[in-house]
Parts: structure tokens; sequence; C-alpha cells
């Protein structure tokens, strides 16, 4: 049976793993057709074959390459630029020594580069296209770090928070070209980026935290929309602490 993304052709940056993945799986499995970018192309092509299990008819595009080099991210893209009707940006991380005190010009580059300058090249490479054909559908994963303070590192909140508001100052400014931004903000998700924490998570916190495919609901929430429908920013916490 067709489902609701059939007909779609959807970009997952960051797909190899975590919620990335776990967003690509779930798009397959209702209909649509997936362009899977990252960085590891060894994941990438293993998630392709998990869609082609879910979708044989419909075999995933893996594009390696890394979303914080503009230019690779550019070529990379350009076969399918005009194509794209939903993006997915499910790149970043996070690093142990996160605290200001041990931040380096060198480590908040590095951060900078992978959670913001990543985001600002993706969209910046899909909006052209969307923006010819009248309507699209960016989705950011940012974190609930970007909302509320926490210990999550200065770096990492400054870069989220700046994804979070790219999303929205995009969207302004490309609402009237039929583009819509959506920013999902998690809390605590049970991720390999909680095996990069300073202290180990301990093994009950983990279990109490949300899922990479609690997020990839909340994804397909916004996808599944019309379009004239748009939802700015969903928080997405844990329910017990």
């Amino acid at each position: 049976m067709a489902g609701v993304l059939s007909g779609r052709t959807i970009l997952v940056a960051g797909a190899g793993s975590g919620m990335g993945r776990a967003t690509a799986l779930a798009a397959a499995g209702e209909g649509g057709s997936l362009l899977l970018l990252g960085r590891d192309r060894g994941r990438l092509d293993a998630v392709a074959r998990e869609i082609r299990e879910i979708a044989p008819d419909r075999p995933a595009v893996v594009i390696a390459a890394d979303a914080a080099d503009a230019a690779a991210l550019d070529a990379a893209l350009a076969p399918h630029a005009g194509a794209i009707d939903v993006a997915v940006n499910s790149v970043g991380t996070n690093i142990a020594r996160r605290a200001f005190g041990e931040l380096t010009p060198d480590s908040w580059a590095g951060m900078v580069d992978a959670n913001l300058t990543a985001a600002f090249n993706l969209t910046r490479a899909v909006v052209p296209g969307m923006r010819g054909r009248g309507q699209g559908l960016i989705i950011h994963i940012a974190s609930v770090a970007a909302r509320r303070p926490d210990r999550s590192g200065a770096a990492y909140q400054a870069t989220k928070a700046g994804v979070m508001a790219l999303s929205h100052a995009v969207m302004e400014e490309e609402r009237d070209n039929g583009l819509r931004l959506t920013v999902i903000l998690p809390g605590m998700t049970d991720t390999p980026l909680l095996d990069k924490r300073p202290v180990p998570v301990p093994a009950e916190a983990r279990r109490k935290a949300l899922q990479p495919e609690d997020v990839a609901a909340a994804c397909l929430f916004v996808m599944a929309l019309p379009p004239r429908a748009h939802v700015a920013e969903i928080m997405l916490q844990p329910s017990r602490s």
C-alpha cells in the first residue's frame, strides 16, 4: 500500500546512525524515496540495505559527503537538488571536553563547523530547488539545549541555538516562496552521542531516555502535514526524569 510519503524524495543528512538512520527507515516505510547523506559510506550502505528490505522497489541513493564542506556538498547534491521535497538535517556532534574552561579555539571551531555550518550548508544547498518548485520542507534536528540551559557544553548549546535561529529566520524569508522549516528539539536520546559525555550515562538513565524512533516519529508527523500547515518547533523530552 502507498504510504503518506509516496512520490516524495527525502534527503536525510546524518543518515548513518541514530536519529538520522531511524528517520530514513521510517520515511522509507511510508513510501518515501531516500537520499542518504553522510561521511561514512559503510554506515550509509548498511542503512541502504535495511531500506532495500523495507522497500525493494525504491532503493536508497547513498551520497557520501561532509555537510560542513560547502563545495563538496554542493557537488554531491547537484544531481538531486531540484528533486528534493524534504530535507532532514540530523548532522551534529559533541565533545567530551565540553566545559567552557576546556574549550579551545580549535575545538570551538570544530563544533561550529559540525553543528552550525553544516546546517547552513544543507539549507543553502536545497532552498533554491525548493523555491523553484514553489514548495519544500526542511527539518532541522537540534536539541532542547537550544532552549534550556544545561551541562551539555557552551559550544554545543551555542551551535544548537544557532540551528534553531537559522530555521526560524529562513522560514520568515522563504514562507512566501512555499517553503516550510521546522526545528525539533529533543531531550536526552539514546544515541551514540551519549557515549561522548565526560561521565558515562547510567544504564537506568538510558532506559528512560528517548529512542531515535521517537524523534523519527516527530519528523514523520511534520512530513505528513499538508503544505498549508506549518509547525515551527517541536520540543520532545523523556516523560520520566
